[in-house]
């Protein structure tokens, strides 16, 4: 079974339904080399997952680089076979951006454009499929990062936009300016603020798919911390028998897959089995029951 390629918005592109994440494949994880690297990327490649979701940060701004180096060792034509989501916005403190004094946000006009270009050189491309900003900066000027995705566009360097973490309200104004195609946000059953924010709902109405970080929710899940957790785990495990005895994080994805808003969940698994078996939340198709079951066992009540 081979994971399709899905439209994220009505003028977007087309991303796989589930998406490799890289922000463990560094520094900040494994610490792949070039060559391990490559050898995940055609794995996931093999599967379907032909969408990979970078940050400039991520690896301590060293990660972009080394899936480069990647990329060039596959060589052919896997440029063309695959769709590179990266992330701008962040400064922050490191060894390698000795000019930020402390972690802050920055989408000036040239500090995006400047970004992106930095980006392309990473990741030893032409271009970006997709362009986000990463956080919401309490600085931001619509109209200027307006200006920078035009300028990037112009240049054929982006070929579309959108953002993450952002807000009802700070998507809706940036949108006002500039074409978004997603808003990409943390939601699982113990992080469900994008159900009742109004997120899903203005990702519905604007005919755009939301791409989803943390789906699984985070090493706490599987560490067991706190009893909410241990309410979902105990749900999502009677669930994994019903369904065919599927795996814990299976059910989870399934239950974001559920959502009427088309949710595209961001791997971060760096395990190349559970690369493979996430497949399986695709045609876990849970009823309308189990998925509030699981609702109720994370708020430790039932719905009002």
């Amino acid at each position: 079974m081979k994971v399709k390629q899905v439209n994220i918005a009505p003028n977007g592109p087309k991303l796989s339904q589930l998406v490799a994440g890289t922000m463990t494949w560094g520094e900040w994880g494994v610490d792949y080399s070039p060559e391990q690297m490559a050898m995940m990327i055609e794995h996931c490649v093999e599967l379907g997952i032909t969408t990979f979701d970078h940050a400039d940060i991520y690896g301590h701004y060293s990660t972009e680089a080394t899936f480069g180096e990647a990329l060039a060792h596959i060589g052919g034509d896997i440029r063309d076979r695959i769709q590179l989501v990266t992330k701008c916005g962040i400064r922050l403190k490191s060894h390698r951006r000795p000019q930020n004094r402390l972690k802050s946000y920055d989408t000036s006009k040239e500090y995006i454009i400047r970004s992106a270009e930095q980006s392309l050189t990473n990741l030893q491309t032409d271009h970006l499929d997709l362009f986000l900003i990463h956080r919401p900066d309490p600085l931001m000027d619509p109209q200027e990062v307006a200006a920078a995705f035009a300028h990037l566009k112009e240049a054929g360097k982006v070929l579309h936009f959108g953002v993450s973490n952002f807000t009802p309200t700070q998507y809706e104004m940036l949108s006002q300016c500039t074409e978004l195609v997603t808003n990409q946000v943390e939601c699982n059953p113990l992080h469900t603020d994008p159900l009742f924010d109004g997120t899903f709902d203005q990702m519905i109405n604007t005919d755009c798919r939301p791409m989803i970080w943390s789906p699984l929710g985070g090493a706490k899940y599987f560490k067991g911390e706190g009893t909410s957790v241990l309410r979902v785990r105990d749900v999502a495990k009677s669930l994994s028998s019903k369904y065919g005895n599927v795996g814990e994080d299976i059910i989870l994805l399934a239950w974001l897959l559920r959502h009427p808003a088309g949710c595209i969940p961001v791997l971060g698994t760096t395990k190349k089995d559970r690369i493979r078996d996430a497949r399986l939340a695709l045609k876990t198709d849970l009823d309308r029951q189990d998925w509030f079951a699981l609702l109720e066992a994370a708020q430790g009540k039932e719905v009002a």
